[in-house]
């Protein structure tokens, strides 16, 4: 979530540098270089961070979300498709929208598809409270080039709960304002589509918009099974299952690929960063939890490099791939030298 702002971006397009190695897709340090271990503390927060400044509306929205997810514990709240649209957002928000849409397609355009896909990926990775896709591409993309030293935006180095989650609440000089991060993404803010969400937070709406029809349908499915009431409590179920129990689970997938897999896991390549390959994460952030091969060749759409590194994401791309609505998938490099 970026800081509430009305600005123009009707020009902003025009103010960035050419989508290239320090700007574009590869930003990622290059691999084979000494990594130099530290521990968890040592590494100072960000400079762009101070001096520090808490982005309160962000403090508000996280616990808000957070807050009537734990209405779930209400056994009156609970129904079975509550449930079920809680389990299927998961899978069709968190890995279509974030990490296919937001992540190996435009944070690393890992693959091609038609520009409608494009933005209806896009469009479902806002349904999950996790910013613009500007932004969030924005800050993956500083991630990269910094991974592990002080210019990254999310490091556990800093701490745990820094890499987790508190870098969020506090304000970042170079993503705080489209205007500040713009170089870092011309690609998408050349697109009309990507400005105009940057405008008033866009974003944000959509997600309401989402949170609003995901209640009005559970609405109509209780009237249907017994009448008001039943239309009250589903309509109550879906937005405590369906959207907040649903975005939290998918919020924490992300914060954790943040977090545990630059603290936890094992390593297939020696690259400049302690990123790490956590089987916990692969599984609840489908395919994201293979960091340390990620950070190795981050433009690969396939993020699991060995046969038993199960990658749900990947395999979802394969199905778009033979659906026509994907080409170009980018492969692991490993791969091509083992043939």
């Amino acid at each position: 979530m970026s800081e509430p702002h009305s600005e123009d971006t009707s020009q902003v397009h025009a103010k960035t540098e050419p989508a290239n190695s320090e700007s574009g897709v590869h930003v990622t340090p290059p691999v084979g270089e000494p990594v130099a271990k530290i521990k968890p503390g040592q590494l100072p927060r960000p400079e762009k961070t101070e001096p520090r400044k808490i982005l309160w509306q962000h403090v508000f929205v996280l616990s808000a979300v957070h807050l009537i997810s734990l209405f779930a514990l209400i056994p009156w709240l609970f129904t079975w498709s509550g449930l079920t649209v809680a389990i299927l957002g998961h899978f069709v928000f968190g890995m279509l929208g974030i990490t296919i849409g937001y992540h190996r397609l435009l944070t690393h355009r890992g693959f091609t598809c038609p520009k409608w896909f494009e933005y209806a990926l896009a469009t479902m990775g806002m349904f999950n409270l996790q910013d613009s896709p500007a932004r969030w591409v924005a800050i993956h993309r500083l991630h990269h080039r910094f991974s592990d030293q002080q210019g990254d935006t999310h490091s556990p180095l800093v701490s745990f709960l820094w890499g987790h989650v508190g870098w969020i609440l506090y304000r970042h000089k170079d993503t705080v304002r489209t205007i500040r991060y713009a170089k870092y993404v011309p690609d998408l803010l050349r697109d009309p589509y990507y400005r105009r969400l940057e405008r008033n937070n866009g974003w944000f709406t959509v997600f309401l918009v989402h949170a609003i029809v995901i209640v009005a349908i559970g609405a109509v499915v209780g009237y249907l099974n017994g009448g008001v009431n039943e239309a009250i409590r589903y309509a109550a179920s879906w937005a405590v299952w369906g959207v907040a129990v649903r975005t939290v689970f998918v919020l924490h997938g992300t914060w954790s690929v943040n977090s545990l897999t630059h603290m936890f896991g094992y390593r297939n390549y020696e690259t400049r960063d302690q990123s790490t390959n956590n089987w916990l994460v692969a599984l609840i952030a489908h395919g994201e939890g293979w960091h340390n091969n990620h950070h190795a060749d981050p433009r690969s759409a396939a993020h699991g490099h060995r046969w038993w590194e199960f990658d749900m994401s990947w395999w979802v791309i394969r199905f778009l791939e033979g659906i026509g609505l994907a080409g170009n998938l980018v492969r692991p490099k490993s791969w091509a030298s083992k043939k």
